[in-house]
């Protein structure tokens, strides 16, 4: 079932009021706190709901990617609580990074190298956004991320909620909620790779209903500021998988065979 709801004077201040314009400031900050999570309240209802969405305790998504072009197909494997597996395949060679709680690592074939190598902190930080299998706006106080709700915008012509998230890892990301449908229509990140920002958006549409709970099977990114974007097309999304942790964990090195001595 496919959803079809994306469309969402200078004043004197006299010392006497500063006490009052104090306590007004408090509450209007109370007042956004609570805007901010009604409105993430109404996008985890529009979803499918809480309770549904924890349901889930596994999560495989298959897709089609495309950029110009090239052709590959990516997937990626999500098991509770933060493991996640992706696999980028192109003509039967697959490049994999996965973070099974702890650990982040992967095997770049393309690059010549078989054997698995532990990733760095900055290389894996995406990985673990990745591996949040609810996604950053699901009980994000508890994560350690804080929200705030910057007003309103337009996405390509449709009115959003503006969401200003400030992620504990020292992310930020920008959700535009569409205000009738609740649903995330676009997201912009700012992430720090080795001391360089990195900006990208990322598009969502064609929301369809997976066991009572929406997903975008159109998914389009960029870098931000870019014109090109590249293409991926969700072809299935499968639910409650049985996933070994083994799968998340990083494998262990072949070993080398052992050279013949000279002579011999």
């Amino acid at each position: 079932m496919r959803d079809a709801r994306p469309t969402p004077k200078f004043v004197k201040v006299r010392p006497f009021l500063l006490p009052v314009l104090a306590m007004f400031a408090v509450g209007a900050s109370g007042a956004n706190a609570q805007n901010v999570d009604e409105i993430i309240a109404k996008n985890i209802h529009a979803r499918g709901g809480l309770e549904k969405l924890k349901a889930v305790k596994t999560l495989r998504t298959t897709v089609k990617f495309s950029d110009g072009s090239f052709r590959a197909q990516f997937r990626q494997e999500n098991k509770r609580p933060g493991k996640v597996r992706e696999e980028f395949i192109v003509q039967g060679m697959a490049q994999i990074q996965a973070y099974d709680g702890k650990t982040g690592w992967q095997i770049s074939p393309f690059n010549g190298r078989k054997d698995p190598d532990l990733m760095s902190a900055d290389d894996m930080k995406g990985l673990i956004v990745d591996g949040d299998i609810d996604g950053p706006l699901v009980d994000y106080k508890e994560k350690g991320h804080t929200a705030e709700l910057v007003g309103h915008d337009s996405m390509e012509g449709t009115d959003c909620y503006k969401i200003k998230l400030s992620m504990k890892n020292g992310d930020i990301r920008y959700y535009y909620l569409d205000t009738d449908s609740f649903l995330e229509l676009k997201v912009e990140i700012q992430t720090t790779i080795r001391g360089a920002l990195q900006e990208s958006e990322l598009y969502y549409g064609d929301y369809e209903q997976v066991n009572g709970i929406y997903y975008p099977f159109a998914v389009e990114q960029a870098q931000k500021g870019s014109s090109s974007r590249q293409q991926f097309s969700v072809e299935k999304i499968e639910q409650n998988l049985d996933l070994d942790d083994a799968l998340f964990a990083m494998p262990l090195a072949e070993p080398q065979a052992k050279k013949p001595s000279a002579g011999k």
